[in-house]
């Protein structure tokens, strides 16, 4: 490792208590299963705790009030928060492109270009299309007629913008993402289906973080819209005209049906699935693997298939678990009976 600090330039940058040598020196970050001597790594439970003070790793980021039994540290409200922010500093750099336009991309000659821009090659930016100042646009990357990106944002190899797409500042947009294709939408008479026209767009909100191979379909009229600092995983499907609020999550392998809303905070777990025009109210969790098919009140905590209160459903799965007993007891009843009989 290239890089060191010491624990007490750590601990202003995540604003946490120093606990011992304010000269220590950390030369990397690690898990605390294989955090050697120069390596500080985090607790945010009692059990991490009790493995990192065993462990070889030099110090140790832990919560207020976390005995580190000898061993030099930083204490702070959110471990996890804290070892983030150390990451960044040890993390290896991503190589940008080159700052300006490759030659082997093609950029239309009505394309407004802001500054410090980097463009890599074979980069395809259409006509009208608007990128703010330091936009970075690695190969492959796609741009279509009147796409608006916001200062800042970056996105990565084999993405692919639709026409009148609006993109926000400082989003992050993962490979093979593609964003304002058409909805999936057909009129059916007879035994054929009718194309309807996807004549909407996509808005996508300023922070917001785009996992690889997630597909945004365009709005059949008005937009899907994406809320400002909402973290979205990898294979991930939205479709057209659905609505998510701020700061939520939405995790790998979930699909959103068609004008669903999902209010903001909400957390939407893996493998779940939501049925078109649903509404989920703000605060809101969904488990993984969940169905959601009716509205959720604000706050909600559900699980299933379908979806039914989490505490509900692990009652029944309690119960499910003891199925195979109960049917042997009625079996011997009826043995019983038929005797009596």
């Amino acid at each position: 490792m290239d890089k060191e600090i010491t624990l007490a330039e750590l601990a202003e940058l995540v604003q946490g208590v120093l606990v011992g040598d304010a000269r220590f020196r950390i030369l990397g970050a690690a898990p605390v299963e294989s955090a050697g001597p120069g390596d500080i790594t985090f607790a945010e439970n009692p059990k991490a705790l009790s493995l990192a003070v065993k462990g070889r790793a030099g110090a140790i980021i832990g919560k207020h009030g976390d005995d580190l039994q000898g061993k030099p540290g930083i204490l702070v409200q959110c471990p996890r928060l804290a070892f983030a922010k150390v990451l960044e500093i040890f993390a290896p750099a991503i190589p940008h492109p080159p700052e300006g336009i490759h030659p082997k991309s093609i950029v239309d000659e009505t394309a407004v270009i802001g500054k410090n821009v980097r463009i890599g090659p074979n980069v395809t930016i259409s006509r009208g299309a608007v990128l703010g100042d330091g936009v970075i646009l690695y190969p492959g990357v796609y741009i279509g007629e009147g796409v608006k990106i916001g200062e800042g944002t970056v996105i990565y190899p084999n993405v692919v913008i639709r026409e009148g797409v609006s993109i926000g500042k400082d989003v992050i947009i993962h490979g093979g993402v593609i964003i304002g294709s058409c909805g999936f939408g057909f009129a059916t008479s007879g035994s054929k289906h009718y194309k309807i026209p996807q004549t909407g767009t996509v808005i996508i909100e300023d922070d917001v973080e785009i996992g690889a191979n997630t597909c945004i379909d365009r709005g059949t009229m008005g937009a899907t819209v994406i809320g400002k600092g909402t973290k979205i995983d990898n294979l991930v499907q939205i479709g057209h005209n659905v609505k998510i609020g701020e700061n939520c999550i939405i995790v790998a392998q979930t699909g959103i049906g068609g004008s669903s809303e999902i209010g903001e905070g909400s957390v939407i777990a893996g493998h779940v699935g939501i049925k078109d025009h649903v509404k989920i109210g703000p605060g809101s969790t969904v488990a993984g693997m969940t169905l959601v098919s009716t509205n959720l009140p604000p706050g909600s905590f559900v699980s299933g298939r379908p979806a039914r209160p989490h505490k509900e459903q692990l009652k029944m799965e309690a119960a499910v678990r003891k199925l195979p007993e109960v049917l042997e007891r009625l079996r011997e009843t009826e043995r019983r009976v038929s005797e009596i009989e």
